[in-house]
């Protein structure tokens, strides 16, 4: 076998998280009254546009969360050795990205390094220019060509993307017009609800298509001081914020929950001991408190080393020991949010209408307060997702984030901070963080509206009346 298929655990809390979003997908799929806010939510151009954007995103994080590491050559009768290496499908995918690394920084587009070095030139006299780069534009014989060049691969890559992009679009509705009953009447319908997935599907292939011609010949945004491509970090980064942002929000969602709920509906000592909980922690700075227990657990991981066979599971066991500390200590707002809104619903007429039926408090608390808080906690939840991919550039820039070797928008940020102060001064990383998160950040708050818009029953009982 020419390479060994590595499960990290982050790895597997994404493929249990993707099989648990399928399993909820079918389960709503065969109950009307769940599938009804979700037909809301398609009718939103804003929500389908958004949502397109943050399946491009958690498709690029997928496949760069399939791990394995290759075969290493053998001599004849020897046992087979694999690299300590661990690559991933989207490393592979994006391969030139990965190996193309020049000596030092350089611009986007660029087709020289970015500071002048010691060249021995034909008559062997040192002088200091800007030499050229090994990878970027090197198929270009003159630098007066690179615009025109530009152009071109840009306006090839985008047309390129854009018959990709129509291509599936066709193939989709053919799909679709094969399973609809009656096809006709129910393809038009879906053509006609898809239109914003039409339109936004063209132009982000359009743009895909000349970013990755472009890339394949230039460094679009440039390369760091070890002299990587910028765009592989940004794409790598992807992942790292999404695994900070789901993992972490699924450990705060049962503890917010259930607490929140039980101080709200049962109230007394209950109520009383949750309260006192969550204000102690509350009142304990949250950096101070991440950063003990990233340290603490930091000290555990080198002091066993024995305990990880690459330096990637090292990494990795960081990045989820961060995720839990993050989730353990972010709950107590979504509590205290949930519990004030049980406070209100139990004193509501139905509710104690309920109470003196002698209807069970656990059917009171699914039947009746779950389905009133669902719009509260889907909008918090995505909330609280684009805060913590924010936070984990916060913690990384501070050294108590994931991993230094693990590519992040932290690390990016943390290692442009000396790099915004040098001359001439070096922008393009702290730039290219900066517009992938804010594209990440900016499809989930605008989704998260839209889901809360067609989840809230106050906002939505006219039009099911």
């Amino acid at each position: 076998m020419s390479f060994l298929p590595v499960i990290l655990w982050s790895d597997a809390l994404v493929f249990l998280l993707l099989a648990a979003g399928i399993a909820g997908a079918l389960y709503i799929r065969r109950r009307e009254h769940l599938l009804l806010p979700w037909r809301r939510v398609a009718q939103s151009n804003v929500a389908l546009a958004s949502l397109l954007v943050l399946s491009l995103f958690f498709g690029i994080g997928l496949l760069d969360s399939l791990h394995f590491r290759t075969a290493l050559p053998q001599a004849n009768g020897s046992e087979k050795v694999y690299s300590s290496e661990v690559l991933s499908v989207f490393d592979k995918l994006v391969e030139p990205l990965r190996t193309h690394t020049e000596k030092t920084y350089s611009a986007p587009f660029a087709l020289t390094l970015y500071a002048k070095e010691s060249v021995t030139d034909a008559q062997g006299n040192v002088v200091r220019e800007y030499s050229r780069l090994q990878y970027g534009g090197a198929h270009l014989v003159d630098e007066a060509q690179l615009a025109w060049d530009v152009a071109k691969q840009a306006l090839f890559g985008a047309a390129a993307g854009f018959l990709a992009g129509l291509l599936l679009l066709a193939a989709t509705s053919a799909l679709m017009k094969r399973l609809a009953h009656p096809p006709s009447r129910q393809a038009g319908k879906w053509l006609v609800i898809r239109r914003p997935v039409i339109i936004a599907t063209l132009i982000l292939a359009t743009l895909i298509g000349a970013i990755a011609n472009l890339a394949s010949v230039y460094h679009v945004l440039g390369t760091d001081k070890v002299g990587q491509d910028v765009l592989y970090l940004a794409l790598k980064s992807i992942r790292t914020g999404l695994i900070i942002g789901t993992v972490t929000t699924l450990v705060t969602l049962p503890l917010a929950l259930l607490l929140g709920i039980a101080a709200g509906y049962f109230r007394g000592w209950v109520d009383d001991v949750i309260q006192y909980v969550y204000t102690v922690l509350s009142s304990i700075p949250s950096v101070l408190l991440i950063a003990a227990a990233v340290l603490m657990m930091q000290v555990t991981i080198d002091t066993h080393p024995e305990w990880f066979a690459t330096s990637a599971a090292r990494a990795d066991v960081r990045l989820v020991a961060l995720c839990f500390i993050l989730g353990v200590t972010s709950w107590t707002g979504l509590c205290r949010l949930l519990r004030g809104e049980t406070l209100k619903l139990r004193e509501m007429e139905y509710i104690q209408a309920a109470q003196s039926f002698g209807v069970s408090s656990l059917r009171i608390l699914t039947r009746h307060i779950m389905p009133n808080l669902t719009h509260i906690i889907l909008i918090a939840l995505v909330m609280d997702f684009s805060a913590l991919v924010l936070a984990e550039a916060v913690l990384s820039y501070v050294g108590v984030g994931v991993d230094p070797s693990m590519i992040s928008f932290g690390t990016m940020i943390n290692g442009a901070r000396l790099e915004m102060g040098r001359e001439p001064m070096v922008w393009w990383a702290l730039a290219a963080a900066f517009a992938f998160m804010l594209v990440l950040v900016l499809a989930a708050n605008l989704f998260a509206d839209a889901v809360r818009d067609a989840f809230d029953p106050r906002l939505n009982h006219s039009s099911a009346a």
